[in-house]
């Protein structure tokens, strides 16, 4: 691919913008593209004098679209199309192809988006999907990510976000920890053992900081930014964790405790930002999501599935 001093962009140009906008990254457009960093970094400079503008700008996970950039990324998406009908000459292409990029916390994107996923491949195996776990707020600009599952308000601009699902929280403990250390019958009790849950200091989530306003005076006893460490972390008996119930209702080794007493729910809320709404890939792994939590509407309010009678 070649720059240009023309005043029109070039369509090398447009396409290289594209990839650093769905990627965040020059080094990782380099890559997808088959280029080098170098060309990758011409390309996009002669874009912008073309354009009189900046495209892009340095954000905090990366390379963001400017709105000067944005209407050229549609412009992009445009002539990837073209590019792509032509090369697939008078044949009927699947419009639900490519790559989506997505993040999403640890317990939904492997119970709730994997799932998703796998069921859309089925039907669409050009379709891939990149998968980035993280417990954050929602990015206020684009950087290299069509969807974005957050938990909470995500009080974005220039972004399309409705309210997915809701989801529960519970106090849990396994029965060996139980057995050894009793069960706690009060949350005043319960704050008296060691707490299983996220590394307070690196919580960006504020809304997710419950069991410490629930169990005023607990203590941590094993801290992580990864839920499935919650979890197994609770199984093995570190302390009492508050864990998503669907996530900790598929072990029969836990129990939850006080669940009149300790417990939460919050919302995921799903972020699409508007160059990647306009893409059928994206829109069809949304509407997958979708499905997904009505599936498991259950599970995720911690409504357990009946036990099974005994036989007589």
């Amino acid at each position: 691919m070649t720059t240009s001093s023309s005043r029109t962009p070039s369509a090398d140009q447009l396409l290289v913008l594209l990839e650093v906008a769905r990627t965040g990254r020059y080094t990782t457009a380099a890559q997808v593209l088959g280029l080098t960093h170098t060309t990758v970094a011409r390309n996009v400079a002669a874009l912008e004098r073309s354009l009189g503008g900046r495209a892009l700008v340095r954000g905090a996970d990366g390379w963001e679209l400017t709105e000067l950039g944005e209407r050229a990324a549609r412009a992009a998406e445009a002539v990837a199309r073209a590019l792509a009908r032509l090369a697939d000459g008078e044949a009927v292409t699947d419009p639900v192809a490519g790559v989506v990029r997505m993040t999403a916390t640890d317990s939904f994107s492997a119970y709730l988006a994997a799932p998703a996923v796998a069921d859309l491949r089925a039907r669409h195996p050009e379709l891939s999907v990149e998968i980035v776990t993280v417990t954050r707020r929602a990015a206020q600009h684009r950087s290299g990510v069509d969807v974005e599952v957050v938990v909470g308000d995500p009080q974005v601009h220039r972004a399309k976000a409705f309210r997915l699902a809701e989801y529960e929280l519970g106090l849990y403990a396994s029965r060996d920890y139980l057995a050894r250390n009793g069960t706690p019958a009060t949350a005043a009790e319960a704050g008296r053992h060691g707490l299983v849950y996220y590394v307070d200091s690196m919580l960006h989530v504020d809304s997710l900081d419950v069991p410490r306003r629930l169990l005023p005076g607990a203590r941590d006893a094993l801290t992580s930014t990864n839920v499935f460490v919650h979890v197994e972390a609770t199984r093995a008996g570190a302390g009492i964790g508050f864990l998503p119930c669907f996530a900790a209702d598929r072990h029969a080794d836990l129990v939850r405790l006080l669940p009149d007493v300790v417990r939460d729910r919050l919302p995921y809320w799903v972020v699409v930002h508007p160059e990647s709404w306009r893409r059928p890939a994206v829109a069809a792994v949304v509407d997958g999501l979708r499905r997904q939590v009505a599936l498991q509407r259950d599970a995720l309010l911690g409504v357990r599935a009946p036990e099974p009678s005994p036989e007589r």
